[in-house]
């Protein structure tokens, strides 16, 4: 579950770290409070969409940290050890938004991409809106619902990959059919390509070092001339380097032994230096002597060369692009002479992707159909709950014309609003007040069978009042004894239901308007119930309204 909120200079709020609790959580404030930034902040720890407005203003940065209990969460565990990421007892998702609109995430402080904070977090916390009941007139939210309901959502998964295998398989077979020529055609052209680099054979690394070879082998004579005169400036009978410091080392030798001594240095100079020009005169005709021309090899270099450049210019490629070119052909020559390119192969391919389907989906087809009574029947009884006992829910199921990615079924919300009259899709028959009720029981109904221990309700109290909002506020505490509810409410029947009451509040401070946020005590909840009773001003008969439905609401057995 959420066990905390860290929010840093996001949108109005400059600092808060919020402690959350297990059960229900209600969270008031007046309108334009706040509210929804909390939410907002939650969200982007979850993955949602971050932009420039996210930032207080006057700050380089939002940071937002929430914390989750993970200790009995074995989808999340193995989600993280499925990717490598940190594992322990508690989870820390971490999103920060720049002002200029830059995000980064980190999951137990590594990072992470956004989409998979979004992928975690659809196993940490679920968020049902106040536009649920919107996505209810549409039939795909019906077809999600039961699935959820029914425990099917892996298993539809699973099945509209196979759906896609078998809509890929029939296209390459349609596609090979209609292509005969040309894939015959093709097929002999890579063969003869193929081939000629099979002949060709050039090795990894090969035309590097016949360049390498070619370049020294075709200096060489040039190398050898220029040895050969090196060797000779050095030891040349009269005019070579060693015969010129000879004569050199001899004459200052014959100076005086004053002079001698003056030029000791240089004499020494000279001496390493006809040490030095020996070494190098030896190393020069070593060379010259050792070293042969090998013009046949110099040709057989330039002829393997040669015919590399030519296939490369025949296929349009460089010298050095010719292996990943033999091998991409060899690749396609391969697949389209290999079963996945022969009708008969492919055929057989389509048929069993198609049965595989078919079997999946009749399976997921009958626990539809065995599902379909139990919610119908668990969303009725909470319409009675909610005040509309004389309505009638049903999950009509009906085949598709065509199999689809989530398989042969449609599945429809019928509801008669009155006894006698037939039932009709939802979207033709609720009223606003009715739909959000509806809305309500089907989102409870689907919450009893979420695996998130955390859910979200944001004003989906919308449109009731009086003895139902009490009782909506029972359904949610009743959810929340089996897990953590946090539900933003406008309803002081609502809020006085909850295990727990978070208060948001907007205050100016030094011409700054910033969002504070707190748990309540008793006595806090005493007037912020009173608040949302509607007075304006808190007279002791609204305070005393508003401890009794607080200590009838908590004493109450749910």
């Amino acid at each position: 579950m959420l066990i905390q909120l860290a929010i840093r200079d996001y949108a109005i709020v400059e600092r808060l770290d919020l402690d959350l609790h297990d059960g229900m959580t209600a969270i008031t404030g007046e309108t334009g409070a706040g509210k929804s930034i909390m939410l907002g902040a939650l969200g982007l720890c979850l993955g949602e969409r971050a932009d420039v407005g996210s930032v207080r203003h006057g700050c380089e940065r939002a940071d937002i940290s929430a914390r989750f209990d993970i200790a009995r969460l074995t989808d999340a565990r193995a989600w993280l050890a499925e990717r490598e990421l940190p594992q322990e007892e508690e989870c820390l998702l971490r999103r920060v938004v720049t002002a200029s609109g830059r995000s980064k995430a980190w999951i137990n402080g590594q990072p992470v991409t956004v989409s998979d904070l979004r992928a975690l977090g659809e196993h940490l916390i679920e968020v049902h809106s106040q536009h649920a009941h919107q996505a209810l007139l549409r039939e795909e939210t019906h077809l999600r619902l039961l699935d959820t309901y029914a425990g099917q959502t892996e298993a539809v998964v699973t099945l509209g990959e196979q759906f896609h295998h078998w809509r890929a398989c029939r296209r390459r077979l349609r596609d090979l059919q209609e292509s005969g020529d040309e894939v015959q055609a093709r097929r002999q052209l890579l063969r003869y390509q193929v081939e000629e680099l099979d002949q060709l054979a050039l090795a990894e690394g090969e035309l590097e070092t016949l360049e390498d070879e070619q370049t020294q082998l075709a200096n060489l004579e040039e190398v050898l001339g220029d040895a050969q005169f090196a060797a000779d400036c050095c030891d040349q009978d009269e005019h070579g380097a060693l015969s010129l410091l000879h004569h050199a080392n001899t004459r200052l030798g014959n100076a005086p032994e004053k002079a001698q001594r003056q030029l000791a240095d240089a004499l020494a100079m000279l001496g390493e230096a006809q040490i030095q020009i020996e070494e190098a005169a030896r190393e020069l005709h070593r060379f010259v002597d050792t070293t042969e021309l090998d013009p046949q090899r110099l040709a057989e270099v330039e002829n393997r060369l040669g015919e590399v450049h030519r296939i490369a210019r025949k296929h349009h490629v460089m010298p050095e692009e010719l292996r990943g070119l033999h091998q991409r052909l060899s690749n396609e020559l391969a697949s389209l002479e290999g079963g996945e390119h022969d009708l008969e192969a492919l055929s057989e391919e389509v048929e069993q992707a198609r049965d595989a389907y078919r079997e999946q989906a009749r399976a997921i087809s009958e626990a539809r159909l065995e599902a379909a009574r139990d919610f119908g029947e668990a969303v009725q009884a909470q319409l009675a709950f909610l005040g509309l006992g004389k309505a009638t829910f049903e999950v009509a199921i009906s085949p598709r014309e065509t199999p689809q990615a989530e398989g042969l079924d449609q599945v429809r919300f019928m509801i008669s609003a009155n006894p006698g009259q037939p039932s009709r899709p939802l979207s033709k028959v609720a009223s606003g007040g009715e739909l959000s009720r509806i809305s309500l029981a089907i989102q409870v109904v689907a919450a009893q069978h979420s695996s998130a221990p955390s859910m979200v309700f944001d004003e989906v109290d919308v449109g009731v009042s009086g003895a139902i909002a009490e009782i909506v506020g029972q359904l949610l505490r009743r959810l929340g004894a089996q897990g953590q509810i946090l539900t933003v409410t406008h309803l002081p029947q609502v809020a006085a239901q909850a295990h727990h009451h978070l208060h948001i509040e907007k205050r100016a401070e030094h011409d700054t308007t910033l969002t504070h946020m707190a748990l309540l005590d008793d006595a806090g909840r005493v007037r912020e119930l009173a608040r949302m009773l509607g007075g304006v001003k808190l007279s002791d008969r609204t305070l005393a309204h508003a401890r009794e439905m607080l200590d009838a609401s908590q004493h109450a057995q749910h």
